[in-house]
């Protein structure tokens, strides 16, 4: 799997659950929720205040390293 900014998160996540520990660096301690299932990366990482050019490279190194 490529991750890119416009990648939903509930994707990633059942692709592979090991991904959960970037979205919860990053504050996102909701994965459960619905809404936050269906948000795309950038979307989450907007919410959030952080990079999403960074996150989508830490998952993608994480992905390709397993």
């Amino acid at each position: 799997m490529k991750v890119t900014k416009e990648s939903i998160i509930g994707d990633i996540l059942d692709y592979d659950r090991g991904t959960a520990e970037f979205f919860f660096a990053i504050g996102m301690h909701c994965l459960g929720c619905p809404a936050s299932r269906g948000e795309s990366i950038e979307e989450a990482c907007a919410v959030h205040g952080t990079d999403a050019d960074e996150l989508v490279a830490k998952i993608n190194e994480y992905l390709a390293n397993k």
